[in-house]
């Protein structure tokens, strides 16, 4: 008996051309959190209009803080209601990116961040612009790249380095942008460590695994 390319082959079971992969859903709440978050980019841009303000200053400081704080949020509301989509781990790191990059430039801008510490921001871009392309380039190899501790204690930093130099100088009686120049050194000291790390994992996964002997079967 010659069974058809057309009939299933077993009896009941749908047929596997009929079977589609489950579509994401973009519209979730992490993945709207995390694009409210880039609307803080044009309130960055504000700030040289209202740099010689002492409001204006302490707004666009606060609203920099809440963004920040909104990329905790989504990824614990993410891995909470099991709503992580392959969509989400692409505009989370990409928000994150571009609300850091906009807050440097920015600052550099006003003179926040003067010359000699100019740099430190090259640094800080440039990692972000070579980690993003070498998990890129992991992930077509079917390598996963993983954010490291040193990674994560470098955003904290960063984001801390950048809140003090969004306030105005005095703040609560502290030397706000004292702070947050002494806070951007570490922040690129660990960027430049935590980058390291990744370049290294990147490598070391690419080495062949070493032959095992028969003996040690």
């Amino acid at each position: 008996m010659e069974i058809s390319a057309d009939e299933p082959s077993v009896a009941g079971s749908p047929s596997t051309s009929n079977l589609a992969p489950a579509r994401e859903i973009f519209w979730n709440l992490p993945n709207t959190i995390t694009v409210l978050r880039t609307s803080a980019v044009p309130v960055l841009l504000l700030l040289p209009v209202f740099d010689d303000g002492r409001l204006g200053s302490l707004v666009i400081a606060w609203c920099f803080i809440a963004a920040a704080l909104t990329d905790i949020l989504d990824g614990w509301l993410a891995r909470r209601g099991q709503q992580v989509t392959h969509i989400g781990k692409l505009l989370d790191p990409l928000a994150d990116k571009l609300l850091v990059s906009t807050a440097l430039v920015v600052l550099v801008a006003v003179g926040r961040i003067p010359t000699w510490a100019v740099w430190m921001v090259v640094v800080i871009v440039g990692r972000e612009l070579a980690v993003t392309g070498l998990r890129s380039l992991a992930s077509v190899g079917g390598q996963a790249l993983g954010a490291s501790t040193f990674g994560k204690v470098k955003a904290v930093a960063q984001n801390v380095a950048i809140a003090a130099l969004l306030f105005p100088t005095p703040t609560l009686g502290l030397p706000a942008h004292r702070i947050g120049l002494g806070m951007l050194t570490l922040a690129t000291l660990l960027t430049l460590w935590s980058g390291y790390l990744y370049f290294r994992d990147y490598f070391r996964g690419l080495e062949p695994a070493a032959p095992v002997s028969p003996g040690d079967s």
